[in-house]
């Protein structure tokens, strides 16, 4: 258990504009992971090994991009007890995102607003970040890097930024993630379209495996999509990885739907809605996804898990491996033990996909 409980640490981050107490928290653990006051925070890994895409996950928790877009914290993330840690989405080049204010709490619905806009410090910082975290992965943990276009990229050269993202994390990755579905990089939805679609993921995965020989592996590349999408767009984007030998699919990112927010302080900012209200929504695309592809198509679920139950109905849902991020905010650290245990009890599970 953490030596200073989340209950006592809460109401002080609360207290902070979001994007301040954020930048407070992993500042903080920047500095202190990988000393003796990394037991402030960490906690034992639930084992519960499992294989998707051909990676032996230590656990089915893993942290889901967006909260360490630079790679700064990995060790000190990981050793809250996650069986892996995505972090990113990081850019070829580093830029400032969005202005602020660009991150708000609704504290009422377990949820946030965010139109952050990949803000990060480019890609070399970020893969020097990576080479340095080393301790998560001695003990098995697995480290995913998500990767994006420039704002200042004009979608047409989206597939440009994305091979320049793919040749520079590729080495240093464990599985690398596609993020298309950002409602906060201006066109970025665009390239969940069919044709759009198609290209990126044909020049893409022609870069993977050129890299192979140096590389020495096959990265699995996963593709991070939007809850917003109908059983057409699903059965797209599902037919359009199985052709071009995508590994993984995680559903979902946030959303730009606010039904479930209507009303509540903050609830019209504009960005992407993550939390309790898209619970269902990534469930109800996982499920889809599920029936397209298959039993034995990775998928990672995302979105709106806050409890143990919850997790175990994301693999119910259908998919392999849960992730996590507004939860963790929320409920802190001690929800991701709670999450993996809840998935150890595998008679309560579907039956195991690897």
């Amino acid at each position: 258990m953490p030596l200073v409980p989340y209950a006592l640490t809460r109401p002080f981050l609360f207290g902070l504009d979001p994007e301040r107490a954020h930048e407070l928290t992993l500042d903080a653990i920047a500095r202190l992971q990988n000393t003796p006051a990394q037991c402030l925070w960490s906690a034992p890994r639930v084992d519960d090994p499992v294989t998707v895409a051909g990676l032996r996950f230590p656990n089915r928790v893993g942290l889901a991009a967006g909260l360490d877009k630079n790679g700064r914290c990995i060790d000190g993330l990981g050793a809250m007890g996650f069986g892996f840690i995505e972090v990113g989405t990081v850019t070829p080049l580093g830029q400032p995102g969005n202005p602020k204010p660009r991150m708000f709490r609704l504290p009422a619905k377990q949820a946030l607003i965010n139109r952050l806009g990949f803000n990060n410090e480019g890609l070399q910082a970020f893969v020097a970040n990576v080479r340095r975290a080393t301790a998560f992965r001695a003990g098995g943990g697995i480290v995913g890097l998500n990767i994006g276009k420039n704002a200042a990229t004009p979608i047409e050269r989206a597939v440009d930024d994305y091979l320049a993202c793919l040749d520079g994390v590729a080495p240093h990755a464990d599985y690398v993630t596609l993020n298309i579905s950002s409602p906060n990089t201006k066109n970025l939805r665009a390239l969940q379209s069919d044709e759009v679609l198609d290209a990126l993921l044909q020049a893409v995965t022609a870069r993977r495996d050129a890299l192979q020989p140096r590389i020495g592996r096959r990265v699995p590349l996963f593709l991070k999509i939007a809850p917003d999408l109908d059983d057409a767009q699903i059965g797209v984007i599902a037919a359009t990885v199985r052709r071009h030998g995508i590994d993984g699919l995680i559903a979902t990112n946030t959303t730009i739907a606010r039904d479930a927010v209507q009303g509540l302080p903050h609830a019209a900012e504009a960005g992407g809605l993550s939390g309790a209200p898209v619970f269902e929504p990534s469930n109800r695309v996982i499920g889809a996804l599920r029936r397209a592809l298959g039993p034995a198509f990775p998928i990672i679920g995302v979105g709106g898990v806050l409890s143990g139950a919850q997790a175990r109905a994301k693999i119910e849902a259908g998919a392999d491996l849960v992730q996590i991020y507004t939860g963790l905010i929320y409920r802190g650290p001690a929800l991701i033990g709670e999450a993996a245990r809840a998935l150890v009890d595998a008679a309560a599970l579907a039956p195991r996909r690897g």
